[in-house]
């Protein structure tokens, strides 16, 4: 089984913020194979389960405030780093570009940090959503927890799921990589 973290903050507070684009795109991929994400386990999580021709894929959305996303893991004691992937912003790519990568560091990001703290590991598979840097004059904090639907935040969405569905049919991590990483808003 593989298991598809979608990173985000709970709660109408923090829906469709920047820093929830994670959950956007597991909600668009779920629809997308018609499956419905259910909240489990005292609403610690949601998730939905995912079967194709040879394999299993499990979507969760933590349910913790992201610093904490890796308390979720203690659910999934069976998956392997190599057998994850994650889905999160990314204030280091242009507003509605997308990158892919296998392994690497936090980059800063408390989310990533925390599930590297409970997998003692960082090779797992990463779908960054770009979502820009902050005007100048406007704190970090502020930026990420905003909202936008702009259309260059949406494109990235939509080439998130799109990305995240062609590794659930069963594309290679390098096939998506050379597919995906090379485009840019105007695809």
């Amino acid at each position: 089984m593989k298991l598809i973290l979608g990173l985000g903050n709970p709660g109408t507070k923090y829906a469709d913020s920047r820093h929830n684009v994670g959950f956007s795109v597991l909600d668009a991929s779920a629809a997308f194979f018609q499956v419905r994400l259910r909240k489990r386990c005292f609403h610690l999580y949601r998730y939905a389960l995912v079967v194709t021709d040879n394999e299993e894929f499990l979507l969760v959305q933590p349910l913790t405030y992201m610093n904490a996303s890796g308390k979720v893991l203690k659910y999934f004691p069976q998956v392997a780093p190599e057998d994850i992937i994650v889905v999160c912003d990314q204030m280091d790519l242009p507003s509605g570009m997308i990158r892919i990568r296998k392994g690497g560091s936090s980059a800063g990001h408390n989310g990533l940090k925390s599930l590297m703290q409970e997998l003692d590991s960082g090779e797992f598979v990463r779908i960054y959503i770009g979502i820009g840097r902050p005007s100048e004059g406007v704190d970090v904090v502020d930026h990420v927890l905003g909202k936008e639907t702009g259309p260059d935040l949406q494109q990235g969405i939509r080439l998130g799921a799109e990305a995240l569905n062609a590794l659930i049919k069963g594309d290679s991590v390098q096939e998506v990589m050379i597919a995906y990483n090379r485009r840019n808003r105007s695809s």
